[in-house]
């Protein structure tokens, strides 16, 4: 591990037991426990280092199995042209539960999350031993991270950036990334965060998106993200645009809101809208039509994360909305800006919910 703000020398840099030397490109391959079958498996990473010194930093996707937005992401990070004149060292990792991603879920087959499975041990669970090697292997030979997520299974989330925004690094990383929204995190015991952040080493967060979706919108904004945070700690050379990048607005405040009854969901608002206090913005029904419920906004604020699934049980959490205070009318122009700038050309317009005037 390296001391905050010092940058590394260029020493030998070994990895799973291979030496990357300096201007080298490698992909390897870290072994982990193998399958019941006893086929083989490794977390591949691939690391480009750099001809001249700088930072160190890893790009992790897939710490859940189900989300692969950040997969496509580091592959299309791993394919840009600026990494020509890359100073430092950039370890990609796309899929570091490879034992979710195979089964198309997010925890590994002990049935543990590994991001709350930080530092891990070598004698510990299946788990805790994927925590352990990724720890060792990977975090502790960088100086920044950058971890990529999505929501999760039928629950998507507004690209939005999560860090302990106390630490300056991970505020300024924070700042450098470009999208909308950020919510100063505190840390979650066993998560990534903690265990970088206790290593002396600034960690945030991207989600965006659902899990076992690719979202075009939020590929192109993390990609541009991800080069935008390079540029910021001295990896890249500055953009030659003289484009600002907007600084997020951030919120420490947020919370679900339940379904209050089972039934059928029919939502009014679309992921980064904006919505006032007592406004209704879903409503729940029985099969046939004979009561409805309406989910009212209890503050102001605007809509991060949503359940896409149409039929909840009572407690079921539907929307996740983020409290801005007077910054909201702000935020409702940088969102409308964020899919100016990113949304592809064919794409078909937004539309909120599914499309019904809420009843008031």
């Amino acid at each position: 591990m390296t001391e905050r703000g010092r940058l590394p020398t260029m020493s030998e840099l070994l990895i799973g037991g291979v030496s990357v030397s300096v201007g080298e490109r490698s992909t390897i391959d870290i072994p982990v426990a193998p399958m019941y079958t006893h086929d083989d498996l490794s977390i591949s990473a691939c690391v480009v280092r750099g001809r001249r010194p700088g930072p160190t930093l890893f790009i992790s996707a897939a710490i859940h199995g189900d989300e692969i937005n950040g997969v496509e992401i580091i592959r299309r990070v791993l394919q840009h042209r600026a990494l020509r004149r890359l100073r430092g060292v950039l370890i990609a990792i796309p899929i570091v539960n490879v034992y979710g991603f195979l089964n198309h879920t997010r925890y590994l087959p002990d049935g543990r999350d590994l991001n709350r499975s930080f530092p891990g041990s070598p004698k510990g669970s299946l788990t805790g031993r994927v925590a352990h090697t990724f720890v060792e292997e990977i975090v502790k030979k960088c100086t920044h991270g950058i971890d990529l997520h999505t929501g999760a299974r039928h629950r998507s989330n507004f690209p939005q950036i999560r860090a302990d925004l106390d630490d300056p690094m991970a505020f300024a990383m924070t700042e450098a990334f470009g999208v909308p929204l950020a919510i100063d995190a505190k840390i979650r015991d066993g998560s990534l965060r903690e265990c970088a952040g206790d290593a002396g080493i600034p960690v945030i967060l991207y989600e965006a998106g659902e899990a076992l979706r690719f979202e075009e919108t939020y590929i192109r904004a993390g990609v541009k993200g991800v080069i935008n945070v390079m540029r910021s700690i001295g990896m890249l050379p500055a953009s030659r645009s003289k484009k600002p990048v907007q600084s997020p607005i951030v919120s420490d405040q947020t919370s679900w809101l339940r379904a209050p009854e089972s039934g059928i969901l029919r939502t009014f608002v679309p992921l980064g809208e904006k919505v006032v206090r007592g406004q209704v913005i879903a409503m729940v029904a029985d099969p046939l039509g004979t009561s409805e419920t309406p989910i009212v906004a209890p503050n102001d604020g605007v809509v991060i994360g949503k359940t896409n699934l149409p039929l909840v049980y009572e407690g079921d959490a539907t929307f996740h909305i983020a409290q801005y205070g007077r910054k909201v009318a702000s935020v409702e122009k940088q969102v409308e800006k964020f899919h100016e700038e990113h949304q592809p050309a064919d794409a078909a317009p937004a539309i909120a919910g599914d499309g019904e005037v809420p009843i008031t």
